[in-house]
Formats: structure tokens, sequence, C-alpha cells
């Protein structure tokens, strides 16, 4: 059995870890019996030299196994899924489809993370609503999808310590765009939530992990054959993130537009994700015979309010009262009697008349961050009312000192030259350009092995 910097050797110089290898390192890293440095050579080792599939199987499914592994009733067999997306500006994704898979007969154990740098975070979106608790065990998530049949929480800290502590150091050691990391982390969390069906939404533009398409390609590649590797049907579709999902960014603003969208309110592009990842899904346990057919069951369920019921439930189940439940979901709500409003408005004036050809997702995320809505670091706190919303959608016409943005911030106010980033973002063109690149979000969708 080789030693730890015998292992940093072979991999610095090229050499192919082998299962024993893969397995020593990260049993050293779970029982810290390993240097901090140590860990952080190994992973710029990695990163330098990658590693080939079946080393990337390894690493998953030896992370995967840790910690605990969740179990399942034997009636759920077949219909426990979860869906993961490399993060994005405005994804609110999860908050409509998690309800919304439950209403369609799934079981959904949606264990989800924080936002961090310019991306934001599903737990940060439900931590917006008062009493909500993320914090939940497994034998608590075992009952949340018994009586509800989905719940979105954190990570439990006996699931997959090992990724707890390699996470961490990756952004230290500046090899967080690791593929083999990236999938080990990725996947090693949805395999031990031992799901029947996974779908991943890998995201590319410039507002994204992945600026070009082919790229993100490769990751969703990698991703879908590891999760196939320890025995979770993966599938992948690869979207669009230029500019931002919904007209919605920042927490307490993201949630509002998931309550409008499980009222029948919603906007197509986030609609679009919300029926493609759940149709894939329904395609993939059984519960439709098609994408198309799980489509429609997936719409069927936001638009007939059922998935908003399910959504209810599951804030009760996670420590939202039953009143304040009733009141975010109710038809006509005054939903800034219960989330935080900021203390300040602002809209901005279209710099220019003509067709909205494009936003930046990008540099309105950036603001955002700086205006409080985001972190830097792991454990910072984030201001849930800080936000953005889009009065304007691709392909509409804007008059010259029309309102296109209304931003919500509190301390720090917007700087000039945050101002003037803004403005930049928004291209407009005077004659009538074709808007967008064909509106869909959906490039492609990568079907399992």
């Amino acid at each position: 059995m080789l030693s730890i910097p015998e292992l940093i050797k072979k991999k610095r110089d090229g050499g192919q870890l082998s299962d024993e290898d893969i397995r020593l390192f990260i049993r050293a890293v779970v029982d810290q019996t390993i240097q901090e440095g140590q860990i952080g050579a190994m992973l710029m080792a990695i990163w330098q030299k990658g590693m080939v599939n079946t080393e990337i199987t390894t690493l998953t499914r030896e992370m995967m196994s840790s910690g605990e592994v969740m179990s399942w009733p034997d009636q759920w067999k077949g219909l426990v899924v979860d869906k993961h997306s490399t993060g994005g500006v405005g994804d609110k994704v999860s908050l409509v489809l998690s309800p919304a898979l439950a209403a369609c007969g799934c079981k959904v154990p949606m264990i989800s993370g924080r936002g961090l740098a310019h991306t934001g975070g599903t737990l940060d979106k439900l931590e917006s609503i008062p009493g909500y608790n993320i914090q939940q065990s497994p034998d608590q998530i075992r009952d949340v999808l018994d009586s509800v049949g989905c719940c979105i929480v954190g990570q439990t800290e006996t699931l997959v310590p090992a990724d707890r502590i390699l996470y961490a150091l990756r952004d230290a050691t500046s090899t967080v765009d690791s593929l083999p990391l990236i999938t080990g982390s990725i996947v090693s969390k949805k395999g031990a939530e031992s799901l029947s069906a996974l779908v991943l939404d890998v995201k590319f533009g410039r507002a994204a992990l992945y600026n070009d398409l082919q790229s993100a390609r490769e990751l969703a590649a990698m991703l879908v054959r590891a999760g196939n590797s320890v025995g979770v049907t993966t599938a992948a579709v690869l979207s669009r993130m230029d500019g931002t999902i919904g007209r919605c960014v920042g927490n307490s603003l993201e949630v509002i537009e998931s309550l409008e969208t499980l009222k029948g309110n919603g906007p197509e592009d986030l609609m679009e994700l919300v029926t493609t990842l759940g149709g894939l899904l329904l395609k993939m346990t059984g519960i439709a015979s098609s994408l198309s057919e799980g489509r429609k069951k997936i719409s069927e369920a936001v638009i007939g309010g059922a998935a908003l019921s399910k959504f209810n439930a599951m804030m009760v189940a996670q420590g939202v009262t039953m009143e304040t439940a009733r009141s975010l979901c109710s038809a006509h709500t005054d939903y800034y009697s219960v989330l935080r409003k900021s203390e300040h408005q602002v809209e901005l004036p279209a710099p220019a008349g003509g067709v909205v050809l494009d936003v930046d997702g990008l540099v309105l995320a950036q603001v955002l961050h700086k205006l409080g809505a985001g972190r830097s670091k792991a454990g910072e706190p984030v201001n849930h009312s800080v936000g953005a919303e889009l009065l304007v959608s691709l392909g509409q016409s804007v008059r010259k000192g029309e309102a296109w943005i209304r931003l919500y911030y509190e301390d720090p106010a917007l700087t000039p030259e945050q101002i003037d980033r803004l403005q930049e973002a928004l291209t407009v063109r005077q004659h009538n350009q074709q808007a967008g690149d064909g509106r869909s979000l959906v490039a492609e969708v990568m079907l399992p092995d």
C-alpha cells in the first residue's frame, strides 16, 4: 500500500490511481489522518492531470459511501428522484419542480446548496420564508417524504462528509473547476440519496460555469456516466444561461416569482425548464411513457394547483406556520406581509428606445452580489430582500426613458458605477432584429447511457 506522499506523486506524475489508492485517500480525508496541505496537493494534481473514467467512478463511489447512505421504504422503489443545476441567475426551478414532481407521485429528497459568488442558492431563497428549517435529520426527511412527497433541505452532517472537506479546500486551492472533482462532488451527494433517477441541468453561457456548449457537454457526459455507474439512472439537459431565468433575481423576489408560477402565472422560460426536467424524470421512472407526456403531466400539476398544495404542505412540514404558508399560497396575498421587503427601490430608465435584444445576467448578478444578495465566502450572511425585477422581456419594445428594471436594496446603496454597468447590461436595437436565441433555454437533452 502506497503512503499519502507516494499517492500524490503518482497522480502528479500522470499516473492512474487504483481503486485502493482512491479508497485510502478518501478514508484519510474523512478520518483526518492526512494533512490539509496533502489534500490540497492531491486536488491540484487531479486538477492538472485529470482522471480517467474508472478513477472518476471510484472517486464518486468512495465519496458517496464516506458517510450515511439514505434508505427508503420498499414501496417507494423506482419513485425517488432529484435534480441538480450547475448554477445560474434567477434559477428558482427547484421551488416549482419539487412540488410538481411530488404531485405526480414521485418522492423528492432534494438536498440543495447555498449561493456562492454570482450564483444563487436554493437554501438561501427558502430561508427568506420565516420559519423554514433547512436542517432536517434523515428520519425527518423520511417523514416529510412520507406525508408530503417532497422536501428541500441542506446536506446533513452524516451525508458525504468527504465532500464537505474537499469542497472547502477546492475553493481555497483554486481547483473548483476540475471536471473529475465537480463530478465526484455532485454525483456522490445524489448517490447517497439512493435515487432511482436523477436529471442534471448543465448550464452554458456567459453567466454559467462554462461559457460554451462543448465544455458543458463534456461535463454533462461525465456526470451522466458517473451517475449511471453508481446505480442512479441519470440524464442531463444542456440549457442556456446568458440572461436571467424568469424576471426576478434575489432571494425573497425569487420566492414570490416561484409562488406566482405555482399559481399558474409563471414566465415561459422558467416553465420550459420545469416541464423539461420534470418530464424527463417522469419518463425515467415510468410514470410517463414519453418526454412529451411527462411535460404535460408536470404542466398540469403546476397550472391545476396540485403543486401549490404540495409546496404549502412542504413549508408546514419544515417549520413554517400554517397561517404563514396559507397566506403565501392564497390567490390574492400581500407577499410583503410575510417576506422582508427592502427599504429602497429604484427604477432605471432605458437609455435608448427599441426592441430588447439582451439583458446580461452576469452583470446583474454581480451588482446584486455587491449589494448583499450573495456571499463571497461560505458562512457569510445574505440580505434576503436585495434583488431586481426585470420590467421588460426579450423581444419587447421599450421607449427611451421607460423603466426597464426595478432594484431592491438597503445598505450599501447603488454607486454611480454600478448604475452605469446595469445600463450597459441592457441591449436594445432601433430596427426589428431577432431577439435572443430563439427564446428556448433548452439546447440539448442527454439521455441515460
